[in-house]
């Protein structure tokens, strides 16, 4: 028996994982909070090796991690713009989060948002100063919808009809938006500079501010996204197509409907990210209107777990890292790949919380401690 037994323990290994049955709220933001504590440690000590500054005088540490608070709040204009950017970030996670409900893996966030800035300004740039301010800006609003919604509504019905791979799909349609924002450039900028002036109407009206607009129309839509995906029969529709298709089609749900649906909707929520680009910001538009930012989009949802509530913390957080490298840039005086590597070092710290909350780490012997505790 002891021989068997010695045998048993040398074949254990060291260390195993196990899936978590369950997890409080409260221990799951504890794991992500010390995750960020340990990202910024690691980036603190990664700055004192690169930047000169940091190691001709250590003591100015404090002002690294300081620069990410003052590059978001230094000032009154950083705050608003800091407000802004996470108001437009939100509003593109909040468009793909329906799709990613259902298990439609969108990864079209960034085409669809600049097919939305094209068709805005495609209004403003014919229409402008030709019809009154408030129709041109809500004709510009309308093609944005449609311009989203059509690019959302393609990979859609591929996928309903012929079972597609919608993140491929998605992902390629984000070129096409790109080459065809580049084609329009060289046909309203004859001279071939493609860069288009900064138009001189369909301009957003101020509300004391020029981005308050802005941020209080994305708060509406993140109130209303939440109470449309868990209070209403079509988000109810979409949780049960991302469970498993097979229960939808059993309850008599139209899976192919569902799919379409969601993506007009995403599709359109994306043309009014583009909407508040052009109108509310730029007046004008590039290859690069839409940032990157339907890409980031991505991760503000995935933290967010879906939901529109926890994703505004999720946006600010991206929003926050992102000004604060750019200060820290600025303070220091050091090359624009740092402050990126300084924000994907914190990023991937936070996503790997996330294999912590969902798995638990078990070390040899936990086995038999844990019989014992039951057998007791």
């Amino acid at each position: 028996m002891a021989s068997v037994k010695r045998h048993a323990e040398a074949r254990e290994p060291l260390m195993h994982l196990s899936k978590r049955a369950s997890i409080s709220p409260v221990r799951s933001w504890i794991i992500r909070i010390c995750a960020v504590l340990l990202g910024f440690l690691l980036c603190g000590l990664i700055a004192f090796l690169l930047i000169e500054k940091l190691q001709q005088n250590p003591g100015r540490i404090g002002d690294f991690y300081y620069a990410f608070i003052k590059g978001a709040f230094g000032t009154s204009r950083k705050f608003w713009k800091f407000l802004r950017s996470t108001a437009v970030l939100l509003c593109i996670a909040l468009a793909l989060t329906p799709a990613f409900r259902m298990r439609f893996w969108n990864t079209g966030g960034e085409g669809q948002t600049l097919v939305g800035v094209l068709g805005a300004i495609a209004v403003d740039f014919y229409l402008g100063g030709k019809i009154p301010e408030g129709l041109l800006l809500v004709l510009m609003l309308l093609a944005a919808l449609c311009c989203g919604a059509v690019w959302g509504v393609i990979p859609a019905l591929f996928k309903a009809k012929w079972n597609t791979n919608e993140t491929l799909f998605t992902l390629m349609m984000n070129y096409v938006a790109t080459y065809l924002v580049a084609y329009f450039l060289v046909v309203w900028v004859p001279s071939g500079s493609s860069s288009l002036s900064k138009l001189q109407h369909g301009k957003l009206p101020t509300l004391g501010n020029d981005y308050l607009l802005i941020i209080l129309i994305v708060l509406a839509l993140t109130i209303g996204l939440h109470i449309y995906l868990n209070y209403t029969k079509h988000g109810y529709e979409i949780s049960v197509v991302g469970e498993s298709i097979r229960t939808a089609q059993y309850v008599g749900i139209k899976v192919g409907k569902v799919v379409i649906r969601t993506m007009i909707l995403s599709g359109m929520l994306c043309g009014l990210a583009g909407y508040l680009i052009a109108a509310g910001m730029d007046q004008t538009i590039t290859t690069e209107s839409a940032g990157g930012q339907g890409f980031t989009a991505i991760m503000v949802s995935w933290l967010g777990k879906f939901n529109p509530l926890a994703m505004i913390l999720t946006s600010a957080l991206i929003q926050v890292l992102n000004q604060g490298a750019a200060q820290i840039s600025q303070d220091f005086d050091v090359s624009g790949a740092m402050p990126s590597v300084i924000v994907g070092i914190i990023l991937f710290f936070i996503i790997g919380s996330e294999f912590f909350i969902n798995y638990q780490i078990h070390f040899r012997g936990h086995s038999a401690k844990a019989g014992k505790g039951a057998l007791k």
